[in-house]
C-alpha cells in the first residue's frame, strides 16, 4: 500500500498533518507514506519515522506555471492507494487531481465533488482532547479506517549529534549557569498575531520579577529591530536575564536550542507548535482572531493558552473572523497582561520554574 499526504502552508499546519502519517502507519504498518510539503518547512519533517519520502513543493513552482505543470505530471508516475489532501487549496487540489489513485480524500467544499472521491466534513467544536487542527486531520483517514480511537499529536525528531551541538551553543553563550532557560516567542508571524510590544515587555518583566531565569528571544531575521525594541522596553533587571548571543542559523539549529529550554512563552504560532512537538511546556498568547480550540486541546497537559475570549467573551461574541482580524490592534489593547497574570504565575509554578 502507498499513500500520499498533501500539506503545504506553514510549519504549524505541516506538523499537525504528520499525525495522518503516524495514523496510516499505525493501521497499515507495511504501507509507504509520501508527504508533500513546502521547502521552507522540511526541517520539522526530517527524521520522522512515519514518512518514507518527502515530496518538496519548491517556491519556484508558484512563480512558473511551466515548472508547476511539470511537477504535477510527476504524480502520474506513482500509483497510490489513496491521496489525503490536508491543505485543501488550489495547489493541493491540482496535485490531487493529477495523482494516480482511485481514492482521493479531502475536506468538503461546495466544489470538491469534482476533485475528491471521498469528502470529510470538519468539526467546529472539540469532541475529544485533541485540538481541532489535529482531530480534523485524523478524520481524513475515516474513509480508509472505520476506527476513531487512534489519538496522537505531532512530534519532532532530533539526532543525538544535533542535540549535542545545540548544547554546546548554549554553553558557549552568556546563559547564566544554574538558571532555567525560557524561549520567548517574542513576535507573531504577522502584526495581527503579535501581542503589543509594550505588553510583551511587561510580561517579561513579570516573569523576571518572580523568577531567576534566562530568556532567549525567537524571531524571524526581518523582525530583529522589533525584537530589540521590546528588549529596550524591558526593565534593567529583565534585560540582564535576556540572552542575545545564543541563536541558530538554521531551523534545525533552532529546534536543537529549543530542545535545551525548560519552557516556551509568547505569541501563539510556529514556535509554540514546535515546542509542543518537542514536549517542551508552553504558555502562549492567542491573537483575538485565532480560534483557540483550533490549536489548543486538553491533550496538551503541560501547555497553557490564553485568549481574550477567556476573559471578555462579550467583546468577541458577534464579530466574524474577518472583523476580529481587522480589529486585532484595539482588541489586543484590552487584553492586558494583568488579565492572565495569575495563569502565567501558576504555569511557572506548575512547571517548577
Amino acid at each position: 500500500m502507498r499513500f500520499l499526504v498533501i500539506q503545504q502552508k506553514m510549519i504549524g499546519d505541516v506538523l499537525a498533518s504528520t499525525v495522518i502519517c503516524e495514523g496510516l502507519k499505525h493501521f497499515f504498518p507495511k504501507a509507504t507514506v509520501h508527504f508533500v510539503a513546502n521547502e521552507n518547512t522540511l526541517a520539522v519533517l526530517q527524521g520522522n519515522p512515519f514518512i518514507d519520502e518527502i515530496v518538496v513543493f519548491k517556491n519556484e513552482y508558484r512563480n512558473s506555471k511551466r515548472l508547476f505543470y511539470r511537477f504535477l505530471k510527476t504524480f502520474n508516475a506513482t500509483e497510490y492507494t489513496a491521496v489525503l489532501d490536508a491543505y485543501g487549496k488550489l495547489e493541493s487540489n491540482l496535485i490531487t487531481m493529477f495523482s494516480k489513485s482511485k481514492k482521493k480524500i479531502g475536506r468538503y467544499k461546495w466544489y470538491t465533488s469534482l476533485i475528491y472521491t471521498n469528502h470529510v466534513r470538519q468539526n467546529q467544536n472539540i469532541k475529544n482532547e485533541l485540538p481541532l487542527s489535529i482531530s480534523n486531520r485524523l478524520m481524513l483517514m475515516k474513509p480508509l479506517i472505520d476506527d476513531d480511537s487512534f489519538v496522537t499529536y505531532p512530534k519532532i525528531y532530533l539526532s543525538e549529534q544535533e542535540l549535542e551541538k545545540a548544547s554546546e551553543t548554549v554553553s558557549k553563550s552568556s546563559v547564566s549557569k544554574g538558571r532555567k532557560l525560557i524561549m520567548v516567542s517574542i513576535l507573531g508571524s504577522s502584526p495581527p498575531k503579535s501581542y503589543p510590544t509594550d505588553y510583551m515587555a511587561s510580561v517579561l518583566d513579570l516573569i523576571c520579577e518572580n523568577r531567576q531565569i534566562n530568556l532567549l528571544f525567537n524571531y524571524q531575521p526581518e523582525q530583529k529591530e522589533d525584537a530589540l525594541a521590546i528588549f529596550k522596553m524591558c526593565s534593567p533587571m529583565t534585560q540582564k536575564c535576556i540572552v542575545l548571543d545564543c541563536y541558530a542559523t538554521s531551523l534545525r539549529g533552532f529546534l536543537g536550542i529549543l530542545a535545551q529550554c525548560d519552557l516556551l512563552i509568547g505569541n501563539e504560532g510556529g514556535a509554540v507548535n514546535m515546542a509542543k512537538a518537542l514536549d517542551i511546556p508552553s504558555f502562549c498568547i492567542f491573537s483575538p482572531f485565532i480560534k483557540k480550540e483550533g490549536w489548543h486541546g486538553k491533550i496538551h497537559r503541560t501547555h497553557v493558552g490564553v485568549h481574550l475570549r477567556d476573559y471578555h467573551p462579550e467583546l468577541l461574541a458577534t464579530m466574524t473572523r474577518k472583523e476580529l482580524k481587522k480589529k486585532s490592534p484595539e482588541l489586543y489593547r484590552v487584553f492586558k497582561p494583568q488579565l492572565f497574570k495569575r495563569a502565567l504565575l501558576d504555569f511557572l509554578r506548575d512547571s517548577k520554574v
